[in-house]
């Protein structure tokens, strides 16, 4: 059973966990909602459950596992484990030593990596990016992160490299769930759409999104809610949509102008929800944006599905 390894990747919405082989197939997965109240040890304790779930699919017991890597939003501290700053998570402002909670829980050692760059390696090992050495993975879910991988090798800086999501699209501009202005997320993270449209809602825009979000039992907005409000003609959703998409291109351009990477992969609930309605607008708002701009990076949605993230987590354990 040491050959095979889980991962978890802990997403504002859900928790994806998967144990994979060392060729990266999976071998049994799970997933359960991220709690929304309480305290990054609840958090934890929902991690645990989703690998026990998984390991049970795959005929194994995690303390059998050779290794779980995990990959968390926020500040993510490769050497001790620890998680600072996910503010997308509830009661998550400080630090927490979440590698060495979940490995006393499960038995198993664990390592623990930003999610967004974990699930880059995965694409760029294992999926879109294959025939690439330079990479930006931008994955627009409940909040917008980037991952790296420059000249063949990851790149995380000295701990927080490729939040691209903070990258400031405009100066002094809408109110970030991170508490600056203007950033990326500002204007095209989950989160941040469904807080501005709950604004315009009670200023008097009209908005079917939260009755049909009502309608499935959802008390947050999620992916398949954007959809479904597009299919019933609903311009606050076409407009806040168009409003994400122009700020993704231009702050994934303002990073190209700095990196020159090969290639782009698109990921996250939202990007793979929306890849196919929105990657010729967002190609365009790229384009403009780009300074050499007959020479532009290849743009490719993320191959892995939802499960890039938990498969790219288990890379913490060999890349």
């Amino acid at each position: 059973m040491a050959t095979l390894r889980g991962g978890i990747d802990l997403g504002g919405t859900k928790i994806q966990t998967t144990i994979v082989d060392r060729k990266g197939e999976v071998e049994g997965e799970a997933r359960v909602p991220t709690p929304t109240e309480g305290a990054p040890e609840d958090v934890a304790r929902a991690m645990a459950a989703a690998l026990r779930k998984a390991a049970a699919a795959a005929g194994v017991e995690p303390g059998e596992l050779e290794g779980i890597g995990v990959g968390s939003p926020g500040d993510a501290d490769e050497r001790t484990g620890a998680v600072s700053a996910a503010r997308n998570l509830p009661g998550w402002e400080g630090s927490f030593p979440l590698g060495e909670w979940l490995g006393r829980e499960l038995g198993a050692p664990v390592r623990v990596g930003n999610d967004v760059q974990v699930a880059t390696e995965a694409e760029f090992r294992l999926g879109a990016a294959k025939p690439y050495d330079s990479l930006l993975g931008v994955f627009w879910g409940t909040g917008v992160g980037g991952g790296l991988v420059l000249d063949r090798n990851p790149w995380i800086g000295r701990g927080a490299a490729g939040e691209i999501g903070h990258v400031v699209v405009e100066r002094d501009g809408a109110p970030c769930t991170c508490g600056r202005l203007g950033c990326m997320e500002a204007y095209a993270g989950r989160a941040a759409m469904e807080i501005e449209a709950r604004r315009r809602l009670e200023v008097g825009e009209e908005t079917k999104i939260f009755e049909l979000a009502k309608k499935k039992g959802h008390d947050r907005l999620k992916s398949g809610d954007w959809e479904r409000a597009l299919e019933h003609g609903d311009g606050l959703a076409e407009r806040l949509l168009d409003r994400a998409v122009g700020a993704l291109g231009t702050g994934i351009a303002s990073a190209c102008n700095i990196l020159d990477p090969e290639a782009v992969v698109i990921g996250g609930g939202m990007g793979l929800r929306f890849a196919d309605r929105y990657m010729e607008g967002l190609r365009a708002e790229i384009l403009e944006h780009l300074f050499v701009s007959d020479r532009p990076p290849a743009i490719e949605v993320a191959e892995l599905g939802d499960l890039g993230g938990a498969i790219g987590a288990t890379l913490l354990f060999g890349r």
